[in-house]
C-alpha cells in the first residue's frame, strides 16, 4: 500500500466540514425509510410527525439551517491505515477534534449543549473532560483514514440509554422484557423523539457491552443485519414487537414507531449477562469523510465500522 502523510491544516478542514455536514444532513437511509413510513402510514397523527420531520429536513438541505436546534454530543470514529500518517503525530488527532468542534460552535453549527456536570458552568465551546469524545482505530486492510462524525442527540442520549447486568438464566426472554421495558420507557411522551433508531448491546463488561450498544445505534445503517443467524433474528423479532406495540412517532400512536434495532455482542464471563440499551433520535444524524492517498476527499452516509 502507499505511504503518505496528511497535513494537519488540511485535516482539521476536513474534520470540521465532515461534523458540519453531519449537523446539517439526514442520511439517506433515514430519510428513505421515514418516506416509506409516510406512505404506509395510517394514524394521522403520527403522519403528521413524520410529515412535519421530512419538512425539516428539506428547509435544512434548502437553507444550510439544522434541522434540530439539538446537536447533541459531539463524536468522532477514526478509523486509519498502518501506512496512512499524519503531521505533526497520531496525537494531534484528539486536538484537531478539539478545534473542529470549537469552529462548529463558534459559527453556530453546533449548538453549545456541552457543560460541568456539578456547576453546569458552560464554556461555549462544546469541548472539556473527554468531549469531544473519540475513538480510533488502526486497520492494516486499508490505506486512507476515515472519520465518521455523529452529532448525538441529547435526548435519546439521556433518555434512551439503560444498562443491567443480567444473570445467565435469565437467557433471551429476559434480554426480551429488559430491551421492551427500555423502549417503552424511553419513548414515553417522545423523550427520545421516535422513531429511533435502537442499538443493544449483549455481553462483554459494562463498559464495552454500553459501547457496543452505542455504535450498533449510531455507525450500522437502517436495514443491516448481523452476521450472527441467532443475533440477527432477535434483531427482526425485537423490530416487529415495536412495530406492532403501537408506539409511533414521538409516542404518539402508529405503526412506524421504529427506524431500526441493531445488536452487537460480546464474549462475557459465563457468570454473568450483561445488557445494554442505547438509542438514536428519528434525524439520526452521521457523516462519513475519507481521505485517500493525494489528499483526495469523499463524502458518505455509511460508516464501515466492524470489529467484531
Amino acid at each position: 500500500m502507499e505511504e503518505f502523510l496528511i497535513r494537519r491544516d488540511f485535516l482539521s478542514e476536513v474534520m470540521y466540514d465532515v461534523m458540519v455536514k453531519a449537523c446539517l444532513t439526514i442520511p439517506s437511509d433515514v430519510k428513505k425509510k421515514l418516506w416509506e413510513y409516510l406512505e404506509k402510514e395510517n394514524d394521522e397523527i403520527a403522519r403528521m410527525h413524520l410529515d412535519m420531520t421530512l419538512r425539516n429536513c428539506t428547509v435544512s438541505e434548502e437553507t444550510g439551517r439544522l434541522p434540530c436546534p439539538d446537536t447533541g454530543y459531539p463524536l468522532f470514529y477514526i478509523r486509519l491505515g498502518d501506512r496512512v500518517g499524519l503531521e505533526g503525530g497520531y496525537s494531534a488527532l484528539y486536538e484537531i477534534c478539539q478545534e473542529a468542534v470549537r469552529r462548529a460552535t463558534a459559527n453556530g453549527l453546533l449548538r453549545p449543549n456541552m457543560v460541568h456536570p456539578l456547576t453546569r458552568s458552560n464554556p461555549g465551546s462544546n469541548t472539556g473532560y473527554y468531549i469531544p469524545d473519540v475513538e480510533v482505530r488502526f486497520d492494516p486492510r486499508i490505506d486512507f483514514l476515515e472519520i465518521v462524525a455523529v452529532p448525538k442527540g441529547g435526548g435519546g442520549e439521556i433518555f434512551g440509554t439503560f444498562y443491567r447486568m443480567m444473570v445467565p438464566a435469565d437467557g433471551k426472554k429476559g434480554i426480551l422484557k429488559f430491551i421492551l421495558d427500555c423502549i417503552r420507557e424511553s419513548t414515553y411522551a417522545g423523550k427520545t423523539c421516535p422513531p429511533n433508531i435502537i442499538g443493544v448491546g449483549i455481553g462483554g463488561t459494562a463498559d464495552l457491552c454500553m459501547r457496543i450498544a452505542k455504535e450498533a445505534a449510531i455507525l450500522r445503517p437502517i436495514g443491516s443485519r448481523h452476521p450472527d443467524p441467532s443475533i440477527s433474528a432477535l434483531e427482526e423479532e425485537l423490530v416487529r414487537a415495536v412495530k406492532d406495540s403501537g408506539i409511533g412517532p414521538m409516542g404518539m400512536g402508529g405503526g412506524s414507531g421504529i427506524l431500526d434495532l441493531h445488536v452487537e455482542y460480546a464474549a462475557c464471563h459465563a457468570a454473568g449477562l450483561p445488557v445494554a440499551f442505547n438509542a438514536q433520535c428519528s434525524l439520526s444524524r452521521r457523516k462519513v469523510a475519507r481521505i485517500s492517498p493525494g489528499h483526495r476527499v469523499s463524502y458518505g452516509d455509511f460508516p464501515d465500522w466492524n470489529y467484531r
